[in-house]
């Protein structure tokens, strides 16, 4: 079983992004693989509000990334905190998938990815 890191928007209308990472994370389990989405976990413990609790979640998110076997990227649109995630994923060698909703379900598909990103700073100093 492969452990997918699934990266969705949060920030903005966080019910009704919190409901599609949700489904994408729902989505993952019936394709037959465990998931890992930080940001339905972390804002259950931090503030999202206050920049250093949001970074820190951020942080613990990219340090868990490496865990994983691949990133499934959901939605029509690419936060900077989703940017941040697959450019991470791309510097590790991590394979990305990007994943659509459509009326009958989810469509996934490939990332095209040509530049590796320099490893993010991370306000935790984790590594």
């Amino acid at each position: 079983m492969k452990i997918i890191y699934v990266a969705s928007p949060y920030a903005g209308d966080i019910q009704k992004n919190t409901e599609f990472a949700k489904r994408a994370c729902r989505h993952v389990m019936n394709e037959g693989h465990a998931f890992f989405a930080p940001h339905l976990l972390y804002p259950q413990l931090l503030n999202d509000a206050n920049p250093h609790e949001r970074q820190t979640g951020l942080d613990m998110g990219i340090a868990m990334l490496s865990r994983c076997d691949e990133l499934w990227c959901y939605g029509d649109r690419i936060s900077p905190g989703m940017r941040l995630e697959i450019e991470e994923a791309a510097r590790l060698g991590i394979l990305v998938h990007r994943v659509m909703e459509q009326k009958n379900g989810f469509t996934v598909g490939k990332v095209k990815y040509s530049a590796p990103a320099e490893a993010p700073s991370l306000a935790m100093g984790m590594v």
